[in-house]
């Protein structure tokens, strides 16, 4: 038979056991509570955005002028260099003058001639109308004579018009510039054969004191611009300013105004062409350059979100919303495709007064979890001071 001492000291033992398993039990259970993760969150209310359309764009001058030359000859000199500003009337090309100076040395040749035999006939006639008036020679005589007097002039006209000519070929020897501009290439140098009748131009002079940026808007654009009531030249007229992205990725310091949208829409691309207008007195931009066309697109009274508080799965664009009991839950939204590279303005799924999670999507939350939201302006406070920041 066991003693006292003994039971006594296996009952203590087994109370201590007791206790043991009690006090881990208590502990994970304590593990098992822990307390939510505190979540920024915002409101959302309507508000303005401020956004950019960007179309790719191509520059032209004002005025780009192919220059040919008005007669066929060999280029003897070259005055000008590609990209060299020329003034109107300056000097591009001379060419090959010997049989242009000899054509109009022949009509002046030709109208001294002419003008002799204008003054030899008309002497004929005057002495035979004399002769007429004193019934010397008949009428006919004088007739024949008159006639001659007619013949000499007619070839006199001749001679001054092909004089005329002549000389104006020889000014069509020397090549001048129609307007201020630029010089654009030059294919051709001295000895080549110039002709009115070659595809390919001497230079293009491009009018560069203001340029043309051509970009295209969709037949959705010219719809969305004209508006209910609208038509496309009204809305032209009140569209704002425009802004010019050169291909290094600055911006034009001045900016444009849309002139012209054509009339036609291309059913290739379902585009319409549409003109910007540009002043360029320092001549940075050039014709054939790039650039982008920067539109403003302001909204009003939209909801916006930043782009962080929202995740894609299978090509739609979610969201978590934060209900009455602070869990949070996965919802879809649309989002316009314009954007500023931060923000969404969303276009259905979601209503003024919601809150959303900003913080943690795609990490930390999963649909359906309890959340303690909290203003992000304090916990970024709160985090500079170390401190945890209060639930909203």
């Amino acid at each position: 038979m066991k003693s006292i001492s003994s039971i006594s000291k296996s009952s203590a033992a087994a109370l201590l056991v007791t206790a043991a398993l009690a006090s881990c039990s208590g502990n994970q259970g304590q593990q098992m509570q822990m307390p939510a993760p505190a979540i920024a969150t915002v409101t959302l209310t309507p508000q303005s955005a401020d956004l950019q359309k960007t179309f790719p764009a191509t520059i032209k001058g004002k005025t780009d002028i192919d220059i040919r030359p008005q007669v066929t000859g060999f280029i003897t000199k070259v005055h000008v260099d590609e990209g060299q500003h020329v003034k109107k009337g300056q000097v591009l090309f001379t060419l090959d003058q010997v049989q242009f100076q000899a054509a109009v040395d022949q009509a002046r040749a030709n109208l001294n001639s002419a003008q002799t035999a204008v003054s030899t006939a008309k002497m004929t006639a005057d002495s035979k109308k004399a002769l007429l008036d004193k019934n010397i020679i008949s009428q006919y005589e004088y007739q024949l004579a008159e006639n001659s007097l007619q013949q000499a002039n007619a070839q006199l006209a001749t001679a001054q018009a092909a004089l005329v000519n002549a000389q104006k070929n020889l000014a069509y020897t020397v090549v001048t510039s129609p307007s201020d501009g630029v010089v654009g290439q030059i294919p051709n140098r001295e000895g080549s054969l110039a002709s009115p009748s070659s595809a390919q131009p001497l230079t293009t002079v491009s009018d560069n004191s203001q340029v043309y940026a051509y970009f295209s808007l969709t037949e959705k654009d010219l719809l969305n611009m004209a508006g209910a009531a609208k038509s496309v030249d009204a809305a032209i007229k009140e569209m704002p300013a425009v802004n010019l992205r050169l291909s290094d990725g600055t911006i034009y310091p001045l900016e444009g105004k849309v002139a012209t949208v054509s009339g036609v829409i291309d059913n290739k691309t379902g585009a319409s062409s549409v003109r910007a207008l540009f002043n360029n007195p320092e001549g940075v931009l050039r014709s054939g350059s790039t650039g982008q066309i920067v539109l403003p697109d302001n909204k009003d009274s939209v909801i916006v979100i930043p782009q962080k508080a929202t995740f894609e799965l299978q090509d739609r664009r979610f969201v978590y919303v934060v209900n009455d009991s602070n869990k949070v839950v996965s919802t879809p939204v649309l989002v316009d495709a314009n954007n500023d590279g931060k923000n969404f303005v969303v276009t259905s799924g979601l209503q003024a007064g919601q809150r959303i999670a900003i913080e943690g999507v795609g990490t930390k939350l999963q649909d359906g979890m309890t959340i303690n939201p909290v203003d992000p302006a304090a916990q970024a406070a709160a985090a500079q001071q170390g401190q945890a920041p209060a639930a909203k």
